[in-house]
């Protein structure tokens, strides 16, 4: 598994801080809900995204 960037994991921190509710485990939703609220044009970077935030919520379900 690659590390990710800086600037993707502070993205995804932002997010989730602001928008608890937004997200869930499943990355088809975290993805259209990564487009909504952000201004990110690459694919790339927004499937990045959307995959650090299911993943950080799987990890708290797990934990919780």
């Amino acid at each position: 598994m690659a590390i990710k960037p800086k600037y993707i994991k502070q993205l995804g921190t932002v997010l989730l801080e602001r928008y608890p509710d937004s997200f869930n485990t499943d990355f088809e939703t975290n993805k259209e809900s990564v487009t909504a609220l952000t201004t990110v044009e690459s694919k790339g970077v927004r499937n990045r995204i959307a995959g650090y935030v299911t993943q950080k919520k799987a990890q708290a379900a797990n934990h919780a």
